[in-house]
């Protein structure tokens, strides 16, 4: 019971970090204007998250998303 009960606790301490690497964000580059994709939600002052704040779950995701965004049109 005891390995069972440690394995579930492995496990889902497993799925929840796989589970936080599963959000991306479109931020722009205030200076060169040049959107990317990135997997951590930007901190520093020289890159903003656009398309109000949105997070997606996927990398293709953001990609199909960043192609509509006006910002990123360029």
């Amino acid at each position: 019971m005891k390995k069972f009960l440690i394995s579930a606790a492995v496990a889902a301490i497993m799925t929840g970090a796989a589970y936080a690497q599963t959000e991306f964000y479109v931020v722009q580059d205030t200076s060169t204007k040049k959107c990317t994709i990135v997997d951590k939600k930007p901190t520093t002052t020289t890159t903003v998250v656009v398309g109000d704040g949105k997070v997606f779950k996927s990398r293709t995701a953001a990609e199909t998303g960043m192609k509509t965004m006006k910002v990123c049109a360029n």
